[in-house]
């Protein structure tokens, strides 16, 4: 199979269930930019180890499967719909606790933060401001299509991006990294 139909070369795309829409719809822009968000987590995990990488790695699953519910219209036929990934309700729970357990070794934040520090943590603070970009591009296909998303997806997305956050300020702590406060004009 080639990697490439032409199908697309007039500006369009197939969704999941074969109908065709413009590459700019907001369905498009919505996946596309978990998508994005998906191939940066693969580049955050090229630099992590042991449960850091395995995290990242079932985060990005979880993003194909949200990927996946993105790019299937509720107009699908219910053969294709029956083929989506189921949707793990325990995900959000799950970055939820993992963000308390974190937190516990982290001291409380009293101002806000530079991005930065060791590599890792410096990449999940990218793709926590990715995290971000996706979420606003999955709330405005929401808003223009209120069947078409989840709840749980909007959860996800908005617990994803605390995670990521939280996540990089723990990295940074165990690699021995202080935060750096923010000062106003750099002071």
């Amino acid at each position: 199979m080639k990697i490439y139909t032409k199908g697309g070369d007039g500006g369009e795309t197939g969704l999941f269930g074969g109908e065709r829409v413009r590459k700019d719809a907001p369905r498009i822009m919505a996946y596309g930019e978990v998508d994005e968000l998906n191939s940066l987590l693969g580049w955050c995990a090229v630099v992590a180890v042991g449960t850091e990488r395995e995290k990242l790695r079932r985060t990005q699953a979880q993003l194909f499967s949200l990927g996946s519910w993105l790019a299937t219209p509720q107009t699908a036929a219910a053969a294709t719909r029956a083929q989506l990934p189921p949707w793990d309700a325990s995900a959000t729970p799950q970055l939820e606790e993992e963000i308390d357990a974190w937190e516990e070794a982290l001291e409380p934040l009293k101002n806000f933060i530079l991005p930065g520090g060791v590599e890792l943590a410096a990449r999940l603070h990218m793709a926590r401001s990715l995290c971000r970009r996706a979420e606003r591009a999955v709330t405005a296909f929401h808003a223009m299509d209120p069947s078409a998303v989840e709840a749980d997806h909007l959860r996800y997305l908005n617990r994803l991006s605390d995670w990521l956050f939280v996540f990089a300020r723990y990295v940074n702590h165990s690699a021995g990294e202080s935060d750096v406060a923010w000062q106003a004009n750099g002071k």
